[in-house]
């Protein structure tokens, strides 16, 4: 079980910056496995297949149960794969997958210039990364009177749960979702709210849920 979340890409992002002429194109992916970064790898390489460089560079995991890799891609060493992945892991993110594709223009921008262009195209890209956490989490189903639905929905948002279903019929029926962390806190106010009526059920515990953060 995870139990210091670290922050994970919810979708891809992918932006281009030119450097002298040269086209560096980032392209970032979720990644939670090497299989599946290896993979993103080969599909940007087979986007771009004119391409003069497709810089690979990953972080798989978090902390101490971390993989990386990056590979300089034919540039001269350490000044691709190196920068990206520095500045990569610098982001905090994990379970990430990043290739930097260069078209090149025509002008050597040196050691110091490639550096900062590979470096800066994660930069790039990763402004537009939305960033979630994988957690532990428990969903419940309650069921309860129609004059504590209210009360029981503020209540639930107080604690940060998500509202995944919702029926009314006779009664209200609720399926929510807590982190861990958060669901004793809520059942005890619940059962202090209800009187101890409302009876939740588990449905579903899932270590590693993924929840966006805004």
């Amino acid at each position: 079980m995870q139990t210091n979340p670290y922050h994970i890409p919810t979708a891809p992002a992918e932006t281009e910056l030119q450097v002298l002429n040269s086209r560096f194109i980032a392209s970032l992916s979720p990644a939670f496995s090497v299989e599946e970064a290896r993979a993103f790898q080969k599909s940007i390489r087979q986007r771009f297949p004119d391409a003069t460089h497709h810089v690979p560079t990953f972080v798989i995991g978090h902390g101490n149960s971390v993989i990386t890799h990056c590979s300089d891609d034919g540039e001269p060493s350490g000044t691709a794969g190196r920068p990206a992945l520095a500045v990569l892991q610098g982001s905090g993110l994990g379970d990430a997958a990043v290739v930097v594709t260069r078209y090149f223009g025509g002008t050597l921008l040196g050691t110091g210039g490639l550096v900062k262009a590979y470096g800066d195209a994660v930069r790039e890209v990763l402004k537009l990364v939305r960033r979630a956490v994988k957690v532990p989490t428990t969903t419940i189903g309650l069921q309860l009177p129609y004059a504590l639905f209210e009360q029981v929905q503020r209540l639930a948002a107080a604690h940060a749960g998500e509202q995944l279903e919702s029926q009314f019929l006779a009664d209200v029926t609720l399926i929510l979702r807590f982190r861990d962390e958060q669901l004793d806190a809520f059942l005890k106010q619940l059962c202090n709210l209800s009187a101890g009526q409302i009876q939740p059920l588990v449905l579903e515990r899932n270590p590693e849920t993924i929840f966006p953060l805004d």
